[in-house]
């Protein structure tokens, strides 16, 4: 009986070791852009962008305007007249120095805003694909991150673009 016992314990080892192990990669770059959600995305995010830079081009304008009303006036204006256009101009100046940042700040928080849904809904259908295949590890295919991929990694990117029902 010890025996037995004995022998039973040697194998279960073995019986561990030998359960299959599912390595699965998905691209994700080329997952993300085939998402639907992305060109209202690129959409939206164009929209935002076109109104800073409208918004910018409107302070261009109104500096370049004023300078040239400067230069074309400078020599019949009394020089607190000019003073005070030149203080106009230094402040259109500092505005826009102020609000390019500003807006780089404020479009790039908008696009991660954007991007978070996509990005989670994408990350929860990996995970559902990996869970209905029995995948031990899905790893993201990209040559930065993966130095090899053998001819036994499944690619599951097709599966996850069937989860989210991508063509």
């Amino acid at each position: 009986m010890k025996k037995t016992i004995l022998l039973m314990l040697m194998f279960i080892p073995l019986g561990i070791i030998a359960q299959e192990i599912k390595i699965a990669v998905v691209n994700t770059q080329t997952l993300f852009m085939a998402m639907p959600e992305i060109s209202t995305l690129e959409t939206e995010m164009a929209n935002i962008r076109k109104q800073y830079e409208s918004e910018l081009k409107t302070m261009q304008d109104e500096y370049n305007r004023k300078n040239s009303d400067l230069i074309a006036q400078g020599d019949s204006l009394t020089d607190n007249i000019k003073m005070l256009r030149l203080q106009e101009i230094q402040d259109i100046q500092t505005r826009m120095e102020n609000f390019i940042p500003m807006a780089q700040e404020t479009v790039t928080k908008k696009q991660e805003e954007l991007i978070a849904p996509i990005q989670q809904k994408m990350d929860k259908a990996i995970k559902e694909v990996g869970v209905e295949n029995g995948y031990t590890y899905i790893l993201i295919d990209n040559p930065q991150l993966i130095l090899f991929k053998g001819p036994l990694a499944i690619d599951a990117t097709d599966k996850v673009k069937a989860k989210l029902g991508i063509k």
